[in-house]
């Protein structure tokens, strides 16, 4: 672009013919000038095209010639945030040419998108979201449940709120992430005191914008999971009024992956979930140990993180009819409040039993 110049001569106009004319020689000029400008800047500019943008299901790690798998990031207190923590996954996938790549997600309906997107590879979620996920068309496949840990997840209400009920809430704003377990768990709530989601205000906000509101008075309460209710418990912003347990929450949590992850790593599936039961023995045996080395993921110290240890199970569950109907009756139940467009055979996403026989670890196979 140095060096080009245009040049305009002072005219003398004549007639309106002239002036047509010398209004049709300066456009042309500008224009050219624009057109110029615009391709020599975008041959300056380095593509970034949306192909290149979006990754590959298993993407090519720089400089190192290794595919790279890419797990959800726990910043709760689980197993899953202890196996990035020490390392362990990482050097078990090492012999199969696999780096592992840890993305953080703000819940479990954008772990699943992330998932339909090709951008993730393993999510960590609630039962609520593979519903959602599959009524939308995602090729997913369940590949293990977990306990319910009902108890790390509650109904967090201002201090000085009234209520000493959810049924006090009626006609109030509660704040959770669509589609979460927070989301069930008022539903549950709700239908155990005789009312119906409908008889509350949903406020559907992702945790960090949830967290804002519910601490600037803007909803009435707050269903969401640790460490965000322990955080404001501390900070007296809020108090529990229930949590999941006590048999209020029913359902398994549940990693997950696409038909296609599943088909072409099999193997590194059965890695992933032999070092994942291990890291659970070992956080369910070692308390003290496990909140030292967890409390600058969770931002707690570890105290507190050994108080709310007792919350967690820590165990896999071999995938039973069981779980496979319970996961059916959530879909039956969105789908018949209207919240997904159409009925959803959680079947399809779950694998046979000599599929899950072969990527389960003996120690999970052994409760049936």
């Amino acid at each position: 672009m140095q060096g080009l110049k245009v040049k305009f001569t002072k005219i003398k106009l004549k007639s309106w013919q002239d002036l047509r004319k010398t209004r049709r020689i300066l456009l042309f000029a500008i224009g050219y000038w624009l057109v110029l400008s615009t391709t020599l800047l975008s041959c300056s500019t380095p593509r970034n095209t949306a192909q290149q943008q979006v990754a590959s299901p298993v993407s090519t790690g720089a400089n190192s010639g290794q595919q790279v798998i890419r797990i959800v990031r726990s910043k709760q207190l689980t197993a899953l945030a202890v196996l990035e923590q020490q390392g362990t996954l990482a050097k078990a996938l090492e012999p199969l040419g696999l780096k592992v790549q840890w993305s953080e997600f703000a819940a479990g309906p954008q772990q699943l998108e992330a998932l339909n997107t090709g951008s993730l590879d393993i999510a960590s979620t609630a039962e609520s979201p593979p519903v959602f996920a599959q009524a939308a068309g995602t090729p997913l496949v369940y590949l293990a449940a977990n306990t319910t840990d009902g108890r790390a997840v509650s109904l967090l209400v201002p201090n000085n709120s009234p209520a000493k009920s959810i049924g006090d809430l009626k006609g109030k704003k509660i704040a959770f992430q669509k589609a979460s377990i927070g989301h069930y768990l008022t539903l549950r709530a709700l239908e155990k005191v005789g009312l119906k989601l409908s008889d509350v205000q949903s406020v559907y906000l992702p945790p960090p914008d949830a967290n804002v509101a519910f601490n600037q008075g803007r909803v009435d309460g707050w269903f969401i999971w640790e460490p965000f209710v322990t955080r404001n418990v501390q900070k007296k912003t809020g108090r529990v009024l229930l949590d999941g347990g006590g048999g209020l929450r029913d359902t398994n949590n549940f990693y997950s992956t696409t038909r296609k992850f599943y088909q072409e790593h099999s193997d590194a599936i059965k890695v992933f979930l032999e070092e994942l039961q291990k890291a659970q023995v070992w956080a369910r045996n070692n308390p003290k140990e496990v909140a030292r080395l967890l409390a600058s993921t969770t931002q707690l110290d570890p105290p507190t993180l050994e108080i709310m240890h007792d919350k967690y199970d820590f165990a896999l569950e071999p995938i039973t009819e069981e779980i496979i109907n319970k996961q059916q009756e959530v879909a039956d139940q969105w789908y018949n409040l209207g919240l997904i467009p159409k009925h959803v055979n959680v079947r399809d996403g779950f694998l046979t039993l000599q599929q899950y026989a072969e990527i389960t670890p003996r120690k999970v196979l052994a409760k049936l």
